[in-house]
């Protein structure tokens, strides 16, 4: 197996691998990953058996630890539909001689769930457990079955019910003034409950949303003209993940929110499989929001795992 750093001069060939892996995500694509440049050291790595690109692994190096990815929602190997799990464990072993050979001494792994992967693909967790990794961080998401959902609440279905009654209205916007709107209203939110601010700014969003227009979306809930509350939404082949949500005192009054959300079900139970709400804990796992993981709940959602690995060379 040998392994390459990535160089811009790959970015064709990186692309192309990304969108036919069996475990694809456009956020792996260049053009999303070096939004935030300024922000991350690139240290993403290519592997190629006898000539053929079967491995991708997007990365970043801050002093001696590479992470798979610091600036990117999950990480880990992306892999041909037709690598094996020898593919894997030999491509851990070529990054591990690399790592050895510039004093990287520890590998932080973000686990791709597999709720996102269009064949089975946790060879790298074998690889990982095989060669001595330690489990440092589960985080609890939620998702749901978008082809046999668990039945929602009556408490949910009535608020639905009544969000309609109210005059909400659900749209799809991709104007600068509404991502500004809603990430304020986000932002409102998670200063208030959890005293930090969204990872992207309106302007990141609505730059990704221009690159990327199929793959993510602005659902917002509106009365009488104005946004009260909406999601943004990150669309994938199987899986629709929800990024960001946020409501108004208003829109949970009125049950604003979950029309947005029933909405986006609505959508794309048809063509997709997952609806993902992103985790609900904190501190690497070790505290449960148990509100929040209950309103996803509400929604027909149950519990996929969000793992991270820690490799000391």
């Amino acid at each position: 197996m040998d392994i390459i750093r990535y160089s811009s001069d790959k970015k064709g060939e990186w692309d192309a691998f990304v969108r036919e892996a069996k475990n694809s995500l456009f956020m792996f694509e260049r053009n999303f990953m070096e939004y935030h440049s300024d922000r991350f050291t690139d240290c993403s790595f290519m592997f190629y058996e006898e000539e053929k690109l079967m491995a991708l692994l997007p990365a970043n190096i801050k002093e001696d630890t590479l992470y798979s990815h610091g600036g990117l929602t999950y990480g880990g190997f992306l892999l041909k539909n037709d690598a094996k799990q020898h593919t894997v464990i030999d491509a851990l072993a070529a990054l591990r001689t690399y790592m050895e050979e510039n004093a990287i001494k520890k590998l932080v792994y973000k686990c791709i769930p597999h709720v996102y992967h269009l064949q089975p693909a946790e060879e790298d967790e074998y690889a990982l457990f095989a060669a001595g990794a330690k489990l440092t961080a589960m985080g609890v998401s939620t998702a749901v079955d978008l082809k046999d959902p668990i039945k929602m609440p009556k408490g949910r279905k009535a608020q639905i019910s009544r969000a309609k009654r109210e005059g909400v209205v659900i749209e799809k916007r991709t104007d600068i003034e509404s991502f500004t709107k809603f990430i304020g209203l986000e932002n409102e939110v998670l200063s208030t409950r959890h005293n930090v601010r969204a990872v992207h700014t309106a302007d990141e969003l609505h730059l990704l949303y221009s690159r990327f227009p199929e793959n993510i979306a602005l659902y917002a809930a509106l009365k009488d003209g104005s946004i009260i509350a909406g999601c943004v939404c990150f669309i994938y082949k199987e899986t629709v993940h929800v990024q960001y949500m946020a409501a108004d005192e208003e829109a949970r009054r009125i049950g604003a929110l979950d029309l947005a959300v029933a909405s986006v079900m609505e959508e794309h139970r048809e063509s997709r499989k997952w609806l993902d709400f992103g985790i609900s804990t904190e501190d690497g796992g070790k505290y449960l929001n148990e509100g929040l993981v209950s309103q996803k709940e509400g929604f027909g959602g149950r519990t996929n795992v969000y793992r991270i690995w820690e490799l000391d060379i």
